[in-house]
């Protein structure tokens, strides 16, 4: 039977006329390397990221209405120093949105240029499941 291996890519809309903005949010201040896109998608406002060594990435897409499906829709980030990304944030004068803290995974969220919200999360041992080991 097929089997999911990986999540590959995960796509968020950005603002038209975006292409910077997400440039410095996701390059500059979160430190993903910027990718080429497929050259088939040609001249659409489009900016790609890997977003792990696994040949994960993020795709910014252009969307004028900034769409969103329900307001808890995020994707998220393990990160290796919590701490320091959280400086780096403050540094370039980003707010940080606390997040309920889950044992063993520190985690808070962010915006993006484009008001996406991003969980930034450091992994550092397994978390309490829940009695019924569902929720």
């Amino acid at each position: 039977m097929p089997t999911v291996r990986r999540l590959q890519h995960t796509s968020v809309p950005m603002a038209p006329n975006g292409e910077e903005a997400v440039r410095r949010f996701y390059g500059a201040v979160l430190g993903l390397e910027e990718i080429a896109r497929p050259r088939e998608l040609g001249g659409r406002p489009l900016v790609w990221f890997r977003a792990g060594a696994d040949g994960q990435e993020l795709h910014c897409f252009e969307d004028a209405e900034l769409s969103r499906n329900a307001s808890a829709q995020h994707l998220c980030f393990e990160v290796d120093d919590l701490d320091a990304l959280r400086a780096r944030f403050a540094g370039h004068g980003i707010p940080i949105e606390e997040a309920e803290q889950i044992r063993n995974r520190p985690r808070c969220f962010v915006r993006d240029p484009s008001r996406n919200l991003i969980e930034l999360t450091q992994i550092d041992g397994p978390y309490d499941p829940a009695p019924d080991g569902t929720g």
